[in-house]
C-alpha cells in the first residue's frame, strides 16, 4: 500500500506565502509523475502544477510566476512554493503521485491522492 501524507497548509494574508510539502511512502519502488491539484468550494478540481521524475515542471496559468513545485526524489517528496497569494488561491489542495508499487503478484503502477490539505487566503 501507498500512501500519500500532505503539510503545510493553513492561513495566510493576500500577498503571503505557504510551502505545501507532499511525502510518498510504503511499497515503492518508483515515484513518477508528482503534482499538486486543488478544489475551491463549488468549482471542479484543477491542476496546479506537475512535475516529472526528470524535474519537467508544468503549471497552470494562474500559478505560472507565483508558485514553484520541486521535489527530492531521495526522500519521494513534492513541495509546492506559493508566494503572492490571493484570496482566490483559497481551497483544498491535494497531492498526487504516479507510483510502482510492490503488489502481491506484479508490480502495480497507479495514481495516488493525498487527503488534502487546506489553504485560506484572507484579503
Amino acid at each position: 500500500q501507498v500512501q500519500l501524507v500532505e503539510s503545510g497548509g493553513g492561513l495566510v494574508q493576500a500577498g503571503g506565502s505557504l510551502r505545501l510539502s507532499c511525502a510518498a511512502s510504503g511499497s515503492i519502488i518508483s515515484v513518477n509523475a508528482m503534482g499538486w491539484h486543488r478544489q475551491a468550494p463549488g468549482k471542479q478540481r484543477e491542476l496546479v502544477a506537475d512535475i516529472t521524475s526528470g524535474g519537467r515542471t508544468n503549471y497552470a496559468e494562474s500559478a505560472k510566476g507565483r508558485f514553484t513545485i520541486s521535489r527530492d526524489n531521495a526522500k519521494n517528496t513534492v513541495y509546492l512554493q506559493m508566494n503572492s497569494l490571493r484570496p482566490e488561491d483559497t481551497a483544498v489542495y491535494y497531492c498526487a503521485a504516479v507510483v510502482t508499487s510492490r503488489g502481491s503478484i506484479s508490480d502495480i503502477i497507479r495514481n495516488y491522492w493525498g487527503q488534502g490539505t487546506q489553504v485560506t487566503v484572507g484579503s
